[in-house]
């Protein structure tokens, strides 16, 4: 891919629009002309200087703070002069284009990040970081970009790295001295240092899931027979009439999205159709849609009316590869305490959406369900794409010990763990193809 690194970028890296403050970042190697045609005065570097942004004709097109950060001590690791003007939209733009006559170009989306990762700035998830920590709707999601921008999920991944590149060395070499009298392979040495990787990585999956759905939300879909309560469930979770609720059965004939937060964790709540068998075209059609929605959530929220005494024949139909939590609904009318229940058949909750009584229990075990914190200080935040390297690291890996113990095949067990280093290297951008990059950054905003 043709990223244009020996030329000049610039762009508006301020919002659009009228504001206080606009900001022209510009990078490349001509930086120092284009600023010195700019100013009247030399710019020291890391120094904010007052000064007049001087046009072709030699008007003054603004007054403002110009800052030179040198290369490579900079975001991108080149030249950068960013000038910092009132926030006019044509105010900007004229000095944009000011700044595009004098040799610069229109930079792409996320091409100053891009160029930062390129010059070994940051890595391909702390760039990532940056996209998520600009898009955060939350808090929390706010501080685990913040903790993935600082390197904290790199430095894990880095270190996953290191560990099978060592490991790949010592199986490497059983190999070449097979003929020893040492059996490298049977000494349980690697067996034990296989074991603790897949431990390792299984532990920063789990953190790495949980970053995920700070980023992305968790999918839960309603489900459940009609009149269960669903709707009024989904009222109660957002706070407003999201979704009609009558007592005729059926009311619900499509699926109605909402995103709600609790806490600051971001769920997206989808209420679906109620479960039956049915005759009329629509309801059937709304039910085929829950169940689609329900193969596709992260967690099924199954409700039932807890005076319905044949409620068993929904619960035989669910999706098998989804985690269910059964709601019991209606406990007012039987007497029954709010509570959460665990057994071998899963957690039941047994609340009253009417009345407003277990709600809260709803609530706290949705956001203990992802290993929530309200401190996220040793989570980093995640995409599918991390998600989907680390599980298919830890298969090859899994593979290694099953190849080691079934076969002591060290040319297999030496494949998967060359195999598990590529899909983690994946994550940093140690190994990484020009799609990738392309699809990441283009995603970024003109400016960053």
């Amino acid at each position: 891919m043709d990223i244009g690194t020996n030329n000049t970028i610039a762009a508006i890296a301020t919002p659009p629009g009228n504001g206080g403050v606009g900001i022209v970042r510009i990078s490349g190697p001509a930086v120092s002309i284009i600023a010195a045609k700019l100013t009247d005065r030399p710019l020291p570097p890391r120094y904010a200087v007052l000064t007049p942004f001087i046009d072709s004709d030699g008007s003054v097109i603004d007054s403002g703070i110009a800052i030179y950060f040198p290369a490579p001590a900079s975001y991108t690791g080149e030249d950068i002069l960013e000038l910092q003007g009132h926030g006019g939209s044509i105010i900007l733009d004229i000095l944009l284009k000011r700044v595009l006559s004098l040799g610069a170009r229109l930079a792409r989306p996320g091409e100053f990040t891009e160029r930062a990762f390129l010059n070994g700035k940051i890595d391909l998830a702390q760039a990532e970081a940056v996209a998520d920590l600009i898009e955060s709707s939350t808090e929390q999601s706010a501080r685990s970009a913040q903790q993935s921008m600082r390197g904290v999920f790199s430095k894990q991944i880095n270190e996953l790295v290191e560990e099978l590149t060592e490991l790949r060395i010592y199986v490497e070499a059983a190999i070449d001295f097979v003929d020893e009298e040492i059996d490298f392979l049977g000494d349980g040495v690697v067996q034990n240092r296989i074991d603790r990787l897949a431990e390792k990585i299984r532990t920063i999956l789990a953190t790495a899931q949980q970053g995920r759905l700070l980023r992305d939300g968790m999918t839960i879909v309603l489900a459940g027979k009609p009149n269960a309560g669903k709707s009024s469930l989904l009222n109660a979770l957002a706070g407003h009439d999201a979704a009609i609720v009558t007592d005729i059965a059926g009311t619900t004939r499509d699926v109605l999205k909402e995103r709600i937060q609790i806490d600051g964790m971001p769920l997206h709540i989808i209420d679906t159709a109620g479960l039956r068998d049915s005759d009329n075209a629509v309801e059937k059609e709304g039910i085929r849609r829950a169940r689609e929605e329900m193969n596709r959530a992260d967690k099924v929220l199954l409700m039932i009316d807890a005076t319905d005494p044949e409620h068993q024949s929904i619960i035989d139909n669910l999706p098998e590869h989804v985690p269910v939590t059964k709601i019991y609904n209606k406990i007012d009318l039987i007497g029954i305490k709010p509570e959460i229940r665990e057994s071998e058949q899963g957690t039941q909750i047994y609340l009253s959406v009417k009345k407003e009584q277990g709600l809260h229990l709803l609530k706290q075990y949705l956001k203990n369900s992802i290993g929530y914190q309200s401190e996220t200080d040793n989570v980093f935040i995640a995409r599918r794409r991390h998600i989907e390297a680390l599980q298919k690291g830890l298969m090859f890996v899994q593979s290694a010990q099953a190849q080691l113990q079934n076969h002591q095949a060290g040319e297999l067990v030496a494949e998967d763990l060359r195999q598990a280093q590529h899909c983690l290297g994946e994550i940093t951008g140690a190994v990484s193809s020009d799609d990738l990059l392309g699809l990441i950054f283009s995603s970024f905003c003109i400016g960053k």
